[in-house]
């Protein structure tokens, strides 16, 4: 049997930002977070603390993944999303959020598991991607019709 100990050792180690959040009525309670977290978000654990984690998600609430990511809740179901968040001090970042949810020996929801990769990168890759197709596309128009 691993040790708290030393499974806190391999929480902290971890690139990616972690919380463990115990699920009340309809919210989820954040009730650890590593240091990962803290790092990604500016926010330390005692400021996200018993607070759901939908603090990150500011005013930036018509996202259609916090949809998939609220249905998959109602339904205790696991998911990973990429959403819009934002830090502590406002700048925003795209979050890769997986949660898993976490049941006793009663098959009743305790907690869920979330965790956070920062994919702003990767994202605004992407993005530019599809403009440059957009250009692209809209170059080869303009081509074909001083062909004509």
């Amino acid at each position: 049997m691993i040790s708290a100990k030393l499974m806190q050792l391999v929480v902290d180690a971890s690139n990616d930002g972690i919380v463990i959040a115990e699920h009340e009525g309809d919210d989820n309670i954040v009730i650890y977070a590593n240091k990962a977290f803290e790092e990604l978000t500016g926010f330390s654990a005692e400021d996200i603390l018993y607070q759901d984690c939908r603090l990150l998600q500011g005013d930036d609430r018509d996202q259609l993944a916090r949809r998939a990511i609220r249905e998959a809740l109602k339904k205790c179901q696991p998911c990973r999303q990429v959403l819009r968040n934002y830090r502590k001090d406002g700048t925003s970042f795209w979050n890769e959020l997986s949660i898993t949810p976490v049941f006793n020996e009663a098959e009743k929801l305790m907690y869920y598991i979330g965790i956070q990769k920062d994919v702003t990168e990767q994202v605004l890759m992407q993005q530019k991607v599809v403009e440059l197709q957009a250009e692209l596309a809209q170059a080869r128009t303009e081509l074909a019709a001083l062909k004509r």
